[in-house]
């Protein structure tokens, strides 16, 4: 049976607004053309917020995320005045992991100094690569050296943990170029990199102007250069995408791969959260469009839909498959409330395919596992045709 008191708690904060909009970006940002609206933007989160408190059942927020867009671009009175809001909505764990995305080119060492006094406690910096050409074609508002200024600013501020963006598989890219950024990064002493490949998504501008981006054979050889040099610095791949050092794994997205809960409050975001009585678990989305957020009232949500036990055993899979660890089952049931018969045949398939092998409590991807994920998940979207077992009913 799941017990909703025992899933972990978050709450992501989006900002919707960006200097420019880069070319590669998906995500609901939206060009500022007219004078940032501060107090509107924190009046609509505050109400959000408000609204969405009494999903929490009880639980104390156990990570925060302040996403974009570009948050960096509201003042530091604004950010301390949603989080004086926040600490009497919700209760904040003890060493709650509080992270906050910056844009390189909108951070000032003033800026910097001051966030050091808020609750903000972890910053990552959204670099994207070192190189000036690059840097350019990937449409960012800062150079190199904003870049350097940016992460010694906010390690000189008195950040502890601090996570720089970096991509590759860039506009003719070589594997010494993709390298030489992470050498870079690793000139710092930082504890957390993400790294992820540049890929092209629908309604971007490089959807319809897609850049010349290395070949297969290129995109592997920097993949296994790259992570051979992160390997030598001591980097963990805990994620597809992200590596840490000295147990310093991002906790805020740990929870989304793990099937933990958040709150989602801000123009389009969006959460999961499970119901305490009926054990159920729904998803929710907000109002999308900054200006029509603006102008609605709450609650600011336009969909809400429950996940029925037939969904679950993919939606588990496609988040917990990316961690680089073992696939508890345990966990499995704990999160969904299915038990773990209801994926018994999948996991044999799999097994024979060489995809996953046995250990325990769980199985683990094996190295052509790794290679056909996406495969490996959509196996579990055809286990909906298999009768549910809900785990409470066998206990």
């Amino acid at each position: 049976m799941i017990s909703a008191p025992s899933i972990p708690l978050s709450l992501y904060i989006h900002f919707p607004w960006c200097t420019q909009k880069c070319p590669y970006c998906d995500f609901n940002s939206h060009t500022l053309r007219t004078p940032l609206d501060e107090l509107g933007y924190l009046t609509s989160l505050i109400e959000d917020a408000t609204h969405q408190a009494i999903w929490a059942y009880d639980r104390p927020l156990n990570t925060i995320f302040l996403g974009g867009g570009t948050p960096s671009l509201f003042s530091v009175d604004t950010l301390n005045q949603l989080f004086t809001k926040l600490k009497t909505l919700f209760v904040f764990e003890k060493n709650i992991e509080i992270t906050m995305e910056c844009n390189p080119g909108s951070l000032t060492r003033e800026y910097l100094s001051a966030l050091s006094e808020t609750p903000i406690n972890r910053l990552s910096i959204g670099v994207q690569s070192f190189d000036t050409q690059q840097l350019k074609y990937l449409g960012r508002i800062h150079n190199p050296h904003q870049a350097h200024q940016a992460i010694q600013g906010a390690l000189d501020a008195g950040f502890k943990r601090v996570n720089i963006d970096l991509m590759h598989g860039l506009s003719h890219q070589t594997p010494q170029q993709a390298c030489h950024d992470l050498e870079q990064a690793l000139q710092y002493p930082l504890e957390h990199l993400s790294w992820y490949q540049l890929t092209i998504e629908p309604n971007t501008y490089f959807h319809h102007h897609p850049p010349p981006q290395p070949d297969h054979d290129m995109l592997f050889e920097i993949q296994q250069q790259g992570q051979a040099l992160l390997r030598h610095e001591g980097f963990n791949s805990y994620e597809i995408s992200a590596y840490e050092k000295n147990h310093q794994a991002c906790l805020h997205n740990l929870n989304y791969w793990e099937f933990g809960d958040y709150l989602g409050i801000g123009a389009g975001a969006h959460g999961k959260i499970t119901h305490p009585a009926t054990h159920s678990i729904f998803r929710y989305w907000n109002v999308k469009h900054p200006k029509r957020y603006l102008q609605s009232q709450a609650p600011y949500q336009q969909s809400l839909k429950t996940l029925q036990p037939l969904q679950l055993p993919e939606e588990y899979m496609m988040n917990a498959l990316r961690l680089k660890k073992p696939c508890s089952l345990t966990a499995f049931e704990q999160r969904t409330g299915l038990s773990r018969k209801n994926i018994d045949n999948t996991l044999k398939r799999l097994r024979k395919d060489q995809l996953i092998k046995p250990c325990e409590d769980g199985f683990l991807l094996t190295d052509l596992g790794e290679r056909f994920t996406d495969d490996v998940v959509m196996a579990f979207l055809q286990s909906k045709k298999a009768r549910i077992v809900e785990k409470s009913l066998l206990e």
